[in-house]
């Protein structure tokens, strides 16, 4: 890949990255809990096929030869060219089923379909426009295993389900590159073809269904009984061989035919989470108990309720004697309500004579 091809590789490192921003922190994925899943994947992908410099060159070659056929200045003019370009980027698509052999360890099979087509337009001297086209076509079946990664091995501590994947590629018909000059076809060969292997990420899980994202390589290498000379001019004589991997960026989404009931190790985290302390409730205030007396205060020298106070003594250790004087007057003095008893005659007498004496 030359110089030219880093720029999209690099957007497509970014574009990877920025997926981490869809995880909520508050609702982070803990596992991935289908047993059984069947899923969808579409990728962008940017192929690892060197060989399109034999199509640049036919390219070349076919305008050179326009310009020499042109007679004067004005035919001149008319002559000219498109090039291929320097990136054969497409987007696969695949899908599959997939199975959780244990926790957070997964064994995957798919069959995908790669489709990349090139075109160019050359006018003559005369103006006429010329079509030229190759197109890289692939069928791949892949076996996979995924291994999710521990926690405590991601230095992200709001990360969520990160996994690495390695894959085994095999081709099957419909492998081929037909351009405007003929048909290459591949053989199929039953040990494989290549191999893949990706840096995956749980962005979101919801209801069974679960969403992937991975950024990775794969190399797919494949050859023909024929050459490249058969389908483009001037190409190679030799046995063509030729990749149809490349780095790629792919987002799958799985849906759980068979799910795993969740456990308490998946319950802990979500509910930690769900008791946020604006929604904790005040437990350390002592509640008052129900047989308190009724009434109490400070003033009346309880304290907090729950022991009446003790008595108070003299200094013998007797209780005080009731209160006489102003308060006691205070205690015995007769309501305004009820008059007072007035005394009977033989006491007023008695009275009188106590004091004559």
């Amino acid at each position: 890949m030359g110089h030219a091809g880093f720029k999209p590789v690099l957007a497509l490192v970014a574009l990877f990255l920025a997926t981490g921003a869809f995880a909520d922190d508050e609702q982070r994925i803990e596992h991935d809990r289908a047993k059984l899943s069947i899923f969808g994947q579409a990728s962008i992908s940017f192929l690892d096929f060197e060989e399109r410099s034999y199509f640049q060159n036919a390219i070349d070659t076919i305008y050179a030869d326009f310009r020499s056929q042109a007679v004067n200045a004005e035919e001149s003019l008319y002559v000219a060219k498109q090039n291929f370009q320097k990136v054969n980027f497409c987007f696969p698509i695949m899908g599959g089923i997939q199975y959780q052999l244990m926790d957070d360890h997964f064994l995957s099979a798919g069959i995908g379909f790669i489709y990349d087509n090139e075109s160019v337009v050359l006018t003559d001297r005369k103006n006429k426009a010329h079509n030229y086209n190759y197109t890289i076509q692939g069928v791949p079946l892949f076996l996979e295993y995924r291994l999710a990664i521990p926690k405590n091995l991601i230095t992200l501590s709001n990360g969520g389900l990160f996994s690495i994947a390695v894959r085994w590629y095999w081709t099957l018909p419909g492998t081929e590159i037909y351009t405007t000059w003929g048909k290459l076809e591949a053989e199929n060969k039953p040990w494989g073809a290549g191999f893949g292997i990706s840096l995956g990420y749980l962005i979101a899980s919801w209801n069974g269904i679960n969403i992937y994202g991975d950024i990775g390589y794969s190399s797919i290498s494949v050859e023909s009984k024929e050459s490249f000379a058969d389908i483009v001019p001037d190409g190679p004589t030799e046995k063509a061989k030729w990749n149809i991997g490349g780095l790629q960026l792919q987002v799958r989404a799985s849906f759980g035919i068979i799910n795993k009931k969740m456990t308490l190790g998946d319950t802990t985290a979500t509910q930690s989470k769900a008791l946020q302390p604006k929604d904790v409730k005040d437990t350390t205030a002592k509640s008052e108990p129900t047989d308190a007396p009724q009434g109490g205060t400070a003033a009346d020298g309880k304290t907090d309720g729950s022991e009446p106070p003790a008595t108070k003594t003299n200094a013998e250790g007797n209780p005080p004697a009731e209160q006489t004087g102003a308060d006691g007057a205070k205690a015995t003095e007769p309501k305004a309500s009820e008059p007072a008893a007035k005394p009977n005659a033989s006491e007023e007498k008695t009275t009188e004579k106590k004091a004559g004496q």
